[in-house]
């Protein structure tokens, strides 16, 4: 069976980080002017290359230096996503985008590692979440 050559490799890695998050960022797209098709394919591309670009500086030894690469994006995401929070007087409104744009993060990690059954698992899990939960949250209203 012939491997797929590493440049290859890495480009379908990339198309997956983003194809992966679309449903996502369709519904917030069209749930709220936050985040959407933008947003959630660009901080899964960017988690995927940054894990991309780490595997190809350090050995796959090298726990402490992807340990640390994978905090830094952690990090780096929370802040992009505490940008879909708003507060109007006392109401609060953007956290499942900003908790979303988290799980995007870690969604495009997992496809840098190339941890497939994970990164497939937290797209439907992410969709699931926030599909159904926005529609069960309107009808408790």
């Amino acid at each position: 069976m012939d491997t797929i050559p590493p440049t290859l490799l890495m480009i379908l890695q990339l198309a997956a980080s983003v194809v992966l998050v679309l449903p996502v960022a369709w519904d917030r797209e069209h749930e709220g002017p936050s985040m959407g098709l933008r947003t959630f394919p660009l901080v899964s591309l960017g988690s995927c290359a940054y894990v991309l670009i780490g595997l190809s500086l350090v050995s796959t030894d090298e726990h402490e230096v992807m340990i640390r690469i994978m905090q830094g994006l952690m990090s780096g995401i929370g802040f992009v996503g505490g940008g879909a929070i708003i507060k109007d007087s006392n109401h609060v409104r953007g956290t499942a985008s900003a908790a979303s744009i988290w799980v995007t993060g870690a969604l495009g990690a997992a496809v840098g590692f190339q941890l497939w059954e994970l990164a497939i698992t937290l797209s439907v899990a992410n969709f699931g979440v926030i599909f159904v939960m926005t529609r069960l949250k309107r009808e408790m209203k």
